[in-house]
C-alpha cells in the first residue's frame, strides 16, 4: 500500500488546464513503495512515442531500480547536492542524446528539444500512475559518460528521480524540507514569455 501524499501544493492558475498538469510537481521525498520493472517499462514506452525531428529519436536512457547495481552507479554520478536527497527515490535515470543526425555528419540542433518532448510524455505517464518525477541538472556528465560507456556522439545531460508520491519530509536536510513543505507554487506570467507580435526582453 502506497504512503499517503504528505504535502499539498497550491497552483494559482490564470487559465484552466488539465488536472494532470495542474497537480504535477517535483518532490524530493517519496513513498517507500518500490517501482517494479513492468511499471518502469510502461513509463519508458510512453517516452518512446514522443515526437522527434525526422523521427531520429535521439534520446538514450540508462535506468535502474532501487536495489540494483545500475541504480547505485547512477547515484554515484549525481552531484553532492542531489545525493543528499535522491537516495530515497525508487528509480533513477541518466538521460543522454545523440548529437548528430542519422548520417553522423550534421549536428542535430533539435536533440535537446526532442529529449524534452520525451520527458514530457514520461512525466504525464508517471503521474497518471501516481509516480512523481524530479529531473536534475546536477549530474557529473563526464563521469556518467565514462561510467556507462557512451561514445563521443552522445552527450549526457540530466538525471531523473522517480518515486510514488508520499513519504516523510523529515528525512530531508532542513533547507530542502522547507522547500518541500512550501505550498505555493510560482511561475512567470504569460506576458513575460509569450508575445503576440515582437519579442520583448
Amino acid at each position: 500500500m502506497k504512503d499517503k501524499q504528505t504535502v499539498s501544493k497550491n497552483t494559482p492558475l490564470d487559465h484552466p488546464v488539465l488536472e494532470s498538469i495542474k497537480n504535477r510537481w517535483s518532490p524530493r521525498v517519496f513513498a517507500n513503495t518500490p517501482i517494479c520493472e513492468p511499471d518502469a517499462k510502461k513509463i519508458l514506452e510512453a517516452g518512446r512515442w514522443a515526437p522527434s525531428a525526422s523521427n531520429i529519436q535521439p534520446w538514450r536512457i540508462i535506468w535502474g531500480i532501487k536495489g540494483s547495481a545500475t541504480y547505485d552507479r547512477i547515484f554515484n554520478c549525481l552531484d553532492e547536492f542531489n545525493q543528499s536527497w535522491a537516495g530515497n527515490s525508487q528509480m533513477l535515470w541518466i538521460n543522454a542524446f545523440k548529437k548528430t543526425m542519422k548520417t553522423n555528419d550534421k549536428e542535430n540542433f533539435h536533440a535537446h528539444h526532442d529529449l524534452g518532448l520525451f520527458m514530457g510524455n514520461v512525466i504525464h505517464q508517471a503521474n497518471s500512475m501516481d509516480i512523481a518525477v524530479h529531473q536534475m541538472a546536477g549530474v557529473q556528465f563526464k563521469k556518467a559518460h565514462k561510467e556507462f560507456h557512451f561514445t563521443d556522439d552522445y552527450h549526457v545531460t540530466t538525471a531523473v528521480a522517480f518515486g510514488y508520491f508520499g513519504g516523510d519530509p523529515d528525512v530531508l536536510p532542513e533547507d530542502l524540507k522547507r522547500q518541500e513543505l512550501n505550498e505555493m507554487r510560482e511561475r512567470k506570467s504569460q506576458e513575460e514569455f509569450a508575445f503576440n507580435g515582437n519579442f520583448k526582453n
